[in-house]
């Protein structure tokens, strides 16, 4: 089987200018393969598309979830814009485990979202780490070594018993060993790890079906991401951004989640539980939320209207410096029938 096949293509004029790989694998609760293209064993980082399961470790831990909002378990789970309503939700996180943004080791960069990022610096103040996409889930990090009285200085080193943790429910909810998941560090320094592409739907698909986990305690917590951040899909993304434009035009029966590189990862309650991950091949992004929508409506997950509300994100203009559209980046995806 071919590492990666054909997803999508780039129009310039209404000819194609570049070609875009990748692999898709779908897979229901407990692991079986449900459909694939490309190949379904191919090692994938997940980079942010860990976060939930970031957020069971520190459930586990001893983070008190039962003390947070769901908007705040949503931030913790999060890649955000950097929008105001997201530095001023994790300030008051830290604030509450009394706890300063220097604490915080994701690092500064300019919000990730453009206007985010535009009002910022027309505000002449420079990015903090509290604009980092990461400083919900860091935040949460830090609360969670607070709780569980661990140490706050190198919460991010591998060796940290949080870290382990982390690494211990990703194998676990991934259904691979611990020793054959690489590892490396991610763009805000915590432990990034690599399993294959049909472990990371697999771990999507326990939280479309948090009730099929053997564990109560596991079930009951996972089903609290999963409702926290279709809950508040304004904090998992931001308003405008495709990860909570999906989740609110999905209306909780579907959420999903981002990672870096063209890794995508979406866990779909409707018309059956299923889990989804996708990788583009050379990382672009250009492409992949237009492949993310072609799957779900193969799947049937979204309906014609739901996929015409989003039609911006799945065949995005490209445009020139003057802003005219001198072309789109149209998905092709053939899903092969579900098994």
């Amino acid at each position: 089987m071919d590492r990666f096949e054909l997803v999508a293509r780039s129009l310039r004029g209404g000819e194609t200018e570049c070609w875009h790989f990748g692999a898709v694998a779908v897979c229901e609760p407990g692991g079986k393969l449900a459909a694939a293209i490309g190949d379904p064993s191919t090692g994938v980082f997940l980079r942010s598309a860990a976060k939930p399961f970031q957020a069971l470790a520190m459930m586990a831990l001893g983070l008190d979830v039962e003390s947070l909002r769901d908007d705040e378990l949503a931030l913790i789970c999060a890649s955000h814009g950097g929008f105001e309503l997201h530095t001023r939700a994790v300030s008051e996180l830290l604030a509450r485990w009394d706890l300063e943004p220097a604490a915080l080791l994701c690092g500064p960069h300019e919000p990730v979202d453009a206007g985010a990022a535009r009002s910022l610096r027309e505000s002449g103040a420079a990015p903090t780490s509290l604009h980092n996409n990461c400083s919900g889930k860091h935040a949460g990090m830090l609360g969670t070594c607070r709780a569980a009285g661990l140490s706050l200085g190198d919460y991010v080193s591998a060796d940290h018993p949080l870290q382990r943790e982390v690494a211990r429910v990703i194998a676990r909810s991934c259904r691979v060993e611990p020793e054959t998941m690489g590892i490396g560090m991610d763009g805000c320094s915590v432990p990034s790890f690599q399993v294959p592409l049909a472990g990371v739907a697999t771990a999507y698909a326990d939280l479309a079906q948090p009730e099929g986990l053997d564990d109560p305690v596991d079930s009951a917590r996972t089903a609290r991401v999963y409702e926290a951040m279709t809950g508040s899909p304004e904090m998992v993304a931001g308003p405008g951004r495709f990860t909570t434009r999906l989740m609110e035009v999905g209306g909780g029966s579907i959420l999903g989640k981002e990672g870096a590189d063209g890794l995508y990862a979406v866990a779909v309650r409707a018309p059956r539980r299923l889990g989804i991950a996708l990788k583009i091949a050379d990382g672009t992004e250009v492409c992949r939320d237009g492949v993310v929508l072609e799957v779900l409506r193969q799947l049937g997950a979204l309906d014609d209207e739901q996929i015409a509300s989003l039609e911006d994100f799945r065949v995005p203009k490209r445009r020139n410096c003057r802003g005219r559209a001198v072309g789109e980046v149209v998905p092709e995806v053939s899903l092969p029938g579900l098994g």
